[in-house]
């Protein structure tokens, strides 16, 4: 497919197809970007934001809905993920980044199979209970793309990086299940000891006084 150019937001975020992120609009530059994104009815790319500069791989989001406006022009807007990208080459002709992007999809469009879709969402419910999680709403079970949807209340961008940047709905239940597999135990435990802490692990008040 031919490279497009299209505005680039970099964040500290991944986001996914067919996923929501909320978004609050400050900088002028950015009110530029969206406000003509809202305009055209276009997409602009959200890249995952580090240290030494953006990662490779992106998604494309457009606007659903502005959530609330101000007088200084700041936004409160909600967007969702529609397709994945490439940066192919940066551009710097405007006030916000552009890139020249190479959209991209699953190698593999066969359904994964039921055994991994049925641990992962085992593993999301186990999730959805850790106290750090209550809130995450529920997948949509018909998505071809089901791991993204499981994905992406997860903390570790790095890894959601990985994951958006696979090509294979198989390949990323597995990669998501065996991550689970270590994270949700660990958070049980930090739990755990943040529930003890405060009456020091024998269930009366704080030593000391």
């Amino acid at each position: 497919m031919p490279a497009r150019l299209i505005p680039l937001f970099p964040l500290h975020v991944v986001v996914f197809p067919r996923t929501r992120l909320p978004l609050h609009i400050f900088e002028e530059r950015y009110k530029e970007m969206i406000g003509d994104a809202i305009r055209d009815h276009s997409e602009f790319g959200v890249v995952l934001a580090k240290e030494n500069g953006i990662v490779s791989a992106g998604c494309t989001v457009m606007v659903e809905k502005v959530l609330e406006t101000y007088p200084d022009g700041r936004m409160d807007i909600l967007t969702r993920g529609l397709r994945r990208f490439e940066i192919v080459e940066l551009s710097g002709e405007k006030n916000y980044l552009q890139a020249e992007v190479s959209y991209f999809d699953d190698d593999d469009p066969a359904p994964a199979p039921a055994e991994l879709r049925d641990q992962a969402l085992s593993n999301y419910r186990d999730l959805s209970g850790l106290a750090a999680s209550q809130g995450r709403g529920e997948p949509d079970l018909d998505d071809p793309q089901l791991s993204f949807q499981l994905a992406q209340a997860l903390p570790d961008l790095d890894f959601l990086h990985a994951l958006l940047a696979r090509r294979s709905e198989t390949s990323r239940l597995k990669e998501l299940n065996h991550y689970l597999a270590g994270y949700i135990p660990r958070q049980r435990r930090i739990e755990h000891v943040k529930h003890l802490a405060p009456t020091n692990g024998f269930g009366g008040g704080p030593a000391g006084r």
